[in-house]
């Protein structure tokens, strides 16, 4: 790998692991959205901001964002970012890798005098994993016009809704543009691979082609608890087992749609509670989450048919009732800018980096700022693919030499973008 990036590669990766160490001690890395650790990481982000040069604030949709003016602002910005909260127990590198890259990327362009046309932006994205509150990118969302009244109404264990933790960080509800932004030219963001297709073909980066569609389905199976020793079998209304054996449906139809065509789909529940919990109660009532990821959005309505078809005939063979089937998030599968994408393939090219395409199996803020803008991304290798867990690793190196492919994009794309403005 190339070493002589035009960034600074030990301030980068010191920025990493200082973020890393705001953290759960109990649970490391842990980071989660709207806790006092995250306004803690915020805190930092925003100090590293202002001691850049850039202009902090807090937007509507509850994002962190530095600017830096550009010679001609009219032009619109070039935004940068990612994210800075982290799922439990996860990793040191999925999303702060981003955002630590496009603060290094500002930091680049001052120290060498180079002044912009387009104004930069580098955004750190409130609660890109799944939050407290059942849904993920929320600002994102916000930021793209796509955060209606029902999400902001979702609410967390607690019973506080999300339009009130939007407020308590700092964001605003109740001025969200729903028409989204319309000022930013174009959408870059830095992550790891999260895969092994990096890693296992000794390449420096990716170029993404693609990013999944994401669906997030809940189901509610409502039965009656009871005695677990003084119940007779044929007289239980079991909840837990109308939910096992859709966990089941879940895996076996996903395996058939993954089967069936050169199309991507995967299928998860990450989450099922169960109430009562306890040893001696059959379970009365049991919660399940169901998480689809496609390439394909006709193969996610093929899979929801199925499941709502099983879970029903599971709830009446189980003597329970199925309380709630809706969708708690649905977000399609998106192409990234080929124009963005020839500029960092190009990046990657003039600084002697082996580069590829290949698409993205896990969601990502770039998936909505598409919506308002053209947007791409870069991958870096991670170790074995691990991502979502302490042990997950991206070297210091590989953060670098993404960093400086979007830095070049970024000087390309200030003198190649449309300039009607």
């Amino acid at each position: 790998m190339k070493t002589n990036l035009l960034l600074d590669a030990d301030r980068l990766w010191a920025d990493v692991l200082a973020l890393a160490d705001i953290t759960d001690p109990a649970r490391p890395y842990t980071r989660r959205s709207f806790t006092p650790l995250y306004l803690a990481g915020r805190a930092f982000l925003a100090q590293r901001f202002a001691d850049a040069g850039l202009a902090t604030r807090i937007d509507t949709a509850g994002n962190l964002i530095g600017r830096i003016e550009g010679r001609h602002p009219a032009l619109g910005v070039i935004a940068i970012g990612s994210h800075s909260d982290t799922v439990p127990s996860g990793g040191r590198f999925d999303g702060v890798a981003g955002v630590a890259a496009g603060l290094e990327i500002v930091r680049a362009l001052r120290q060498s005098g180079t002044l912009l046309d387009h104004t930069i932006e580098i955004i750190d994205f409130l609660a890109e994993e799944p939050s407290e509150y059942s849904l993920s990118c929320v600002g994102s969302r916000g930021m793209t016009g796509s955060l209606d009244g029902e999400m902001l109404a979702l609410t967390e264990p607690g019973g506080e809704q999300l339009r009130d933790a939007l407020r308590r960080v700092g964001g605003d509800p109740d001025r969200l543009d729903q028409a989204g932004r319309n000022d930013i030219s174009a959408f870059l963001e830095l992550h790891i691979e999260q895969g092994i297709v990096l890693e296992s073909r000794s390449l420096d980066v990716g170029v993404v082609t693609s990013i999944v569609g994401i669906r997030r389905i809940e189901i509610i199976f409502q039965g009656e608890a009871d005695h677990a020793g003084t119940t007779p079998m044929g007289l239980r209304h079991d909840a837990l087992v109308a939910a096992a054996n859709t966990v089941s449906a879940v895996r076996r139809a996903a395996e058939q749609l993954a089967a069936a065509g050169s199309d991507y789909f995967v299928a998860t529940v990450g989450i099922l509670t169960v109430d009562p919990s306890a040893s001696n109660v059959i379970p009365g009532r049991c919660r399940l989450v169901i998480d689809a990821r496609t390439t394909d959005q006709a193969l996610t309505a093929r899979f929801v048919d199925i499941i709502e078809r099983e879970s029903t005939d599971h709830a009446a063979a189980a003597r329970v009732t199925r309380a709630r089937f809706t969708t708690l998030s649905d977000g399609p599968p998106v192409l990234c800018d080929a124009d963005l994408r020839s500029a960092l393939r190009q990046g990657a090219r003039d600084l002697g980096l082996a580069v590829t395409d290949l698409p993205s199996g896990a969601g990502h803020d770039a998936a909505f700022m598409s919506r308002i803008c053209p947007s791409a991304m870069v991958f870096v290798p991670c170790r074995k693919g691990k991502s979502h867990a302490p042990e997950e690793w991206a070297d210091r190196e590989a953060i670098a030499a993404g960093a400086a492919v979007i830095y070049q994009a970024v000087k390309a794309l200030d003198l190649s973008l449309p300039r009607e403005a």
